[in-house]
């Protein structure tokens, strides 16, 4: 298991803001990619790196909402990408390299969450297609374009420690749970992150994972209200519990921001972050409060074979 997960003292915390995470950074002639961009912790996180200068590319499934949604922040454009569809994703990257453009920023920030039984592409469990494979897909057919010394970022979860991969079954095809499937698509964004930076590093160009943290978003628009009443999450009215912890989308796009830009992650990456900080591994039998990184989602033999699975589903291998 790695070693590296230890606190290293940025001096932010959970509180912190995009904004204040990019205080002193300037971004101008810098290109950033965002997925989900134009929603939730997407936006505030487009919005910030557009503030410290950056130009940012916001691929939507739905452009013409994506627009809508960005229209009062400069700097940013939008192009059409499904991420559960390996046609849409090729068809972008395609364009997009033929702009002869290069990429300092990609963040993985798009998801779905504890969606009903939904299968994509051949067959495939909707929420490990479209969190894990697509964006797996995605960057690597990008990688030609990515800059040395380019930042990759994984958005995962506190709900990564729901399930390691199943390898036995990572289809789902023997029956389904919603959460579990879910986490087992956010282990795999932190798996990404691992391999990825192993390959990559040498060009300068390094990946993180991160936990956003708790945020009420429309990441939520499958989970009927009943059900996070149950969970403890908000009341019967849908306003947040009072004691529950939820960030503000702007505290929640800080790790996210964070890990793209921050200096005092130079030299480092293939790490899982949380409020602006690394975060530590936390035992996997554990029922303490959703901090940490549980082992088997930073482990590098696991991270290796993810790969491989990955590259044997979709055909994509920029390293192979």
């Amino acid at each position: 298991m790695t070693t590296a997960q230890q606190k290293i003292g940025s001096g932010f915390g959970a509180e912190t803001t995009a904004r204040e995470v990019l205080e002193g950074i300037d971004l101008t002639g810098r290109l950033a990619l965002v997925t989900g961009g134009y929603s939730g912790i997407g936006v505030e996180t487009t919005r910030a790196l557009t503030e410290a200068g950056a130009t940012v590319l916001v691929p939507a499934r739905r452009p013409d909402t994506a627009r809508e949604a960005l229209a009062e922040i400069a700097n940013t454009e939008v192009d059409a990408l499904d991420l559960a569809d390996l046609d849409s994703v090729r068809g972008f990257a395609e364009r997009f390299l033929a702009s002869g453009r290069t990429l300092d920023i990609v963040i993985n920030s798009a998801a779905v969450m504890a969606c009903p039984e939904t299968r994509v592409g051949p067959g495939w469990e909707a929420q490990f297609a479209t969190n894990h494979l697509g964006h797996y897909a995605l960057v690597n057919r990008l990688w030609p374009s990515l800059a040395p010394g380019a930042r990759v970022v994984a958005v995962s979860s506190s709900g990564h420690r729901r399930s390691d991969i199943r390898w036995d079954d990572p289809q789902f095809e023997h029956g389904y749970d919603k959460w579990e499937a879910y986490g087992q698509a956010k282990t795999a964004n932190s798996l990404f992150a691992v391999q990825f930076d192993s390959y990559a590093r040498h060009r300068g160009v390094r990946a993180f994972a991160l936990n956003p943290g708790g945020i009420l978003t429309p990441l939520q628009r499958h989970l009927p209200r009943a059900e996070m009443v149950a969970l403890g999450w908000v009341d019967e009215a849908g306003n947040a519990r009072e004691g529950i912890a939820f960030k503000t989308p702007e505290q929640g796009a800080a790790t996210q921001v964070w890990a793209a830009t921050s200096p005092t992650l130079d030299g480092r990456g293939g790490l899982y972050l949380e409020d602006c900080d690394v975060a530590e591994e936390v035992d996997p039998t554990s029922t303490a409060p959703s901090t940490g990184v549980r082992p088997y989602a930073v482990d590098p033999d696991s991270a290796a074979r993810l790969w491989t699975l990955s590259a044997e589903l979709t055909g994509v291998n920029a390293f192979g």
